[in-house]
């Protein structure tokens, strides 16, 4: 069974802002190869790599090989830990929206 991946894993792996491109580039594919990210990118074939090892380990991109050729998706719950953290300031902030809407009702009605 996968080890599970924590917040703290998504937020390093997605911190950085050329691993967080290289994410939104295969988020907006179906999937893409190591030669399809590395074209364009600015960044090193081998650098691409390293950043696709970090965003595996963090549960965000799954690999599938296929001869010579590996093929990267983003993995459908990846985001799922930031996902729940974020929903969890949702209510924070909800509640403190409706606070300031029922003070501003009452100081001008």
């Amino acid at each position: 069974m996968p080890e599970a991946v924590s917040l703290n894993d998504v937020m390093r792996a997605l911190a950085d802002p050329t691993r967080r491109s290289v994410y939104e580039r295969i988020a907006s594919a179906e999937e893409m190869s190591v030669a399809d990210l590395t074209r364009g990118s600015g960044v090193s074939q081998s650098a691409v790599s390293q950043h696709l090892k970090s965003l595996k380990q963090a549960g965000l991109v799954v690999e599938r090989p296929e001869g010579r050729n590996v093929y990267y998706r983003a993995q459908p719950d990846g985001l799922a830990p930031l996902a729940d953290w974020m929903a969890g300031y949702g209510v924070f902030w909800r509640e403190r929206f409706d606070a300031l809407r029922a003070l501003m009702k009452e100081i001008d009605p």
